[in-house]
């Protein structure tokens, strides 16, 4: 009797620590995304009710030249960023893991700073350097091409640009995770190679890169969710522009809902962007997985 009592006061004590992220998950999360699935099935504004259309907002997205363009504006994105901006942080982790010391410190803290600063900031930095008359970049972009670009305002460059931005802003937390791998590789297993006379392009590629896979495996995936979702950088440097070639999909939600008023087709695209970027990081992930097995 006295074990179940015990045993109770444990449950309690336990429900009671949980309570307060069940709670705040529910109102914040789980709600909401409720809610966004019934609002994709009306014709409700963003606030107010709708009639039941079924899945007419979902059969208007596949004849929406609009849609169709952001759907594979993103696509094109992530091709920019997410193995591009693990290349680079793999590599400069592997640089700044030979290096010892306050060097190492300060080496980290420079590649760092940048993830830190609002987008806001990063956004109004970039525009400055960039820009067409008075830009500190645009005498080296005419040296490589012969003339100044205009480059948010050019829809060749435009995608490019806001890739080479993110990869900037953002791929100080990807170098951390890659440190952290690092570090958690046993020096012994480069001991013991290098007494067998492995060379350093061996040891990367028979000792490092195996033991590093989860975390790349993990870094890839994130760099997936993230680059799908991209808004921020997108609203504050182009708005979408030139002619459409930056408009996102996450962009495409913001003026369905907040300027045309439509809450139910905005949830439809909500939602599919939801089941794309679920559907494609699991994927991406199990697949990163099975390969790491072999």
């Amino acid at each position: 009797m006295a074990m179940l009592t015990n045993r109770r006061k444990e449950m309690a004590v336990a429900a009671s620590l949980v309570a307060p992220f069940v709670l705040t998950f529910a109102l914040v999360f789980l709600y909401p995304a409720i809610r966004l699935v019934e609002l994709s099935f009306t014709n409700s504004p963003l606030i107010g009710a709708g009639e039941w259309v079924g899945f007419d907002n979902f059969t208007r997205l596949l004849s929406d030249k609009l849609f169709l363009t952001s759907l594979k504006n993103n696509g094109y994105f992530v091709l920019l960023t997410v193995i591009p901006t693990t290349a680079i942080a793999l590599c400069i982790a592997l640089m700044i893991n030979r290096l010892r010391g306050s060097l190492q410190a300060l080496a980290l803290a420079i590649f760092f700073l940048p993830y830190i600063l609002p987008v806001s900031v990063v956004t109004q930095i970039w525009t400055w350097m960039l820009d067409f008359q008075f830009g500190v970049l645009q005498p080296v972009i005419a040296f490589f091409f012969g003339k100044s670009v205009a480059v948010f305002k050019n829809p060749y460059w435009v995608m490019p640009t806001v890739a080479m931005v993110t990869i900037w802003w953002t791929n100080g937390f990807n170098v951390l995770l890659f440190i952290a791998g690092l570090r958690n590789i046993p020096k012994d297993y480069y001991e013991a190679a290098q007494l067998d006379g492995a060379t350093r392009l061996q040891l990367f590629r028979r000792v490092t890169w195996p033991l590093l896979w989860p975390v790349t495996a993990l870094v890839l995936t994130l760099q997936m969710i993230l680059q799908l979702k991209i808004f921020d950088q997108i609203y504050l440097l182009t708005k979408g522009g030139p002619f459409n070639s930056s408009y996102v999909m996450l962009l495409m939600v913001y003026r369905e809902a907040f300027q045309l008023n439509h809450g139910g087709y905005a949830s439809a695209i909500a939602l599919v962007l939801f089941i794309i970027i679920a559907a494609f990081s699991v994927l991406q992930y199990q697949l990163l997985r099975a390969g790491g097995r072999r």
